[in-house]
């Protein structure tokens, strides 16, 4: 197996394991751009390709056959599967899981706890060989703990709501949200963020205030 190939500036915690063997047989060195930051129990598999400025927070797990772009960060306990694709800027929160072949467009955002499915009938052999993740738009944020399904299209600037199961695609720049997720309005039309809160002055510093347009 060939050396990974690293580029300048790396500041890696101890703990960090760059280059470990695939299980698959998957073969290539790993690439790791320059000035990456990888903190403590993340895991780099051979086979995979990362551009510059990489981040992981601790125990994150990037598997083979993987590109990232540059500005990638994958913040803690979360796991990119072998296959996938993950544009440039794209920000993985903590526990998320990214199942294999999957995109990201360049500027996506999942929250923390996102779960990502490429497997429409589990256990079944057919269902296996065209397994597939979602493709998620440049732009688009999943919020915290949904679900997207397999062979989605989640559209350029589109945002996904708290805990929302994503079944159908979404067209670009639309919120959906519920289960199974609906639209429920543009992106452009949201009211803006500085109508929707309140100092609190606690630790949550701010209470969320009823909008002038809603009922």
């Amino acid at each position: 197996m060939s050396s990974p190939r690293i580029g300048a500036g790396l500041r890696a915690d101890p703990g960090v394991t760059i280059g470990y063997a695939s299980g698959r047989g998957q073969g290539g060195a790993l690439v790791l751009g320059a000035h990456a930051r990888l903190r403590s129990g993340t895991v780099l598999y051979d086979g995979t390709r990362i551009g510059d400025r990489f981040e992981t927070g601790h125990n994150v797990v990037v598997r083979e056959d993987c590109v990232l772009g540059a500005d990638v960060s994958v913040w803690s306990n979360a796991v990119i599967d072998y296959g996938c694709r993950l544009g440039d800027g794209v920000k993985v929160h903590a526990n998320c899981y990214v199942a294999q072949f999957t995109e990201l467009g360049d500027g996506a955002f999942l929250a923390p706890g996102v779960t990502i499915a490429n497997d429409l009938y589990p256990g079944q052999e057919s269902s296996a060989r065209l397994m597939s993740g979602p493709w998620i738009g440049a732009g688009a944020q999943i919020g915290v703990n949904a679900t997207i399904l397999p062979y989605v299209r989640v559209g350029e600037g589109s945002l996904v709501g708290a805990g929302a199961v994503v079944s159908r695609d979404v067209e670009p720049g639309m919120v959906v949200y519920g289960n199974p997720a609906v639209a429920h309005g543009r992106v452009a039309d949201l009211t803006e963020i500085e109508f929707r809160v309140a100092s609190s002055g606690s630790a949550s510093r701010y209470r969320l205030v009823r909008a002038a347009n809603e009922p």
